[in-house]
């Protein structure tokens, strides 16, 4: 159903590895025989899950078509707020005509979008909102509605009652706010037979989620259900539910990588919010060439969401958004 992050030189060396290992792009931007090309830096929020690279295809697809040149770089993994703020800090030292961001952390990143918006280089923002007036757009999910309808399955698979638990990939970034904040706002007001427990945060990463969800299952031996936030929390739990040994939990994911669309086909997670990664990395690169042209563009770009489960998990329209 379609709703429409001890020395300079220390640092310097890092943030080399970590870009050789995680960046990517078309170009890396500034200068060279294509200097006539606009050029738009993309800073994500990871590079290691599937959604991330569905996005940077969506980007370079978009920028192909439209004559621009892209980088698309990101962290490690989706804690690495400091590693994510290095990538920022270089990309704005090239000179883009435009930053394409998705905050892991908006307060950390303040200070740069300020350095953006006083050399008037456009900043838009993609996947996660950023708290701040400085971009023009966000190319993102309707994280809340989203979240809510993962909210909505839950609760008609576990009859309306029992425990609830939700381990989510962050409290920092916009999509880990309003994924949270969507699904216990739904259940609040329609689901008032679910107890909800205090949610989990495991940065994305699956052994982390994992483990976090073995905790839970311990010491909640009524618990019905578990909603796993983003593609690395969703296939924690899962791996948390194996290790655990328990039947009978109703696992809801986000995302769509091949892991979770395999638990869904095995029967293990009920279902899932799959996003339109290829079409945000588009609507991505084609705001920002409107920012270079100077046209209006909408406070937000809805890219639209998908519930699939075993039911429709094979249908065409699900199929285009998957990120396999």
């Amino acid at each position: 159903m379609r709703i429409h992050r001890i020395g300079a030189a220390v640092a310097t060396a890092a943030f080399a590895l970590t870009a050789a290992a995680c960046g990517g792009g078309s170009d890396a931007g500034g200068g060279g025989g294509e200097a006539d090309q606009p050029y738009v830096a993309i800073v994500s929020k990871g590079f290691q899950h599937q959604f991330w690279q569905a996005v940077k295809q969506g980007a370079e697809q978009e920028a192909a078509r439209q004559g621009v040149r892209i980088s698309f770089e990101g962290p490690a993994t989706e804690a690495d707020i400091e590693a994510q703020v290095t990538m920022l800090t270089n990309a704005l030292g090239r000179q883009p005509d435009v930053i394409g961001f998705a905050a892991l952390d908006s307060r950390a990143a303040a200070p740069l979008l300020q350095q953006a918006q006083s050399r008037d280089i456009p900043v838009i923002a993609f996947d996660s909102g950023v708290d701040s007036d400085i971009p023009l757009t966000t190319a993102a999910t309707d994280n809340k509605a989203a979240a809510a309808e993962a909210a909505k399955h839950m609760a008609e698979a576990v009859g309306g009652t029992g425990k609830v638990a939700l381990v989510v990939h962050d409290q920092t970034s916009k999509s880990g706010t309003d994924r949270r904040d969507g699904f216990t706002e739904w259940m609040q007001a329609n689901a008032p037979g679910i107890q909800l427990l205090e949610p989990q945060y495991g940065g994305g990463d699956q052994a982390k989620s994992a483990d976090i969800t073995k905790a839970i299952i311990a010491s909640n031996p009524d618990l019905k259900g578990i909603y796993g936030s983003n593609e690395g929390s969703a296939i924690g739990v899962v791996r948390g539910v194996q290790e655990s040994g328990v039947q009978g939990l109703t696992v809801v994911g986000f995302d769509s990588g091949a892991a979770q669309v395999e638990a869904i086909r095995s029967g293990t997670m009920l279902g899932a919010i799959t996003q339109n990664p290829v079409g945000m990395g588009e609507q991505l690169v084609d705001a920002a060439v409107k920012a270079t042209r100077g046209e209006q563009l909408p406070p937000v770009i809805d890219t639209g969401f998908f519930w699939y489960d075993q039911s429709n998990i094979d249908s065409p329209e699900i199929q285009e958004v998957l990120y396999q």
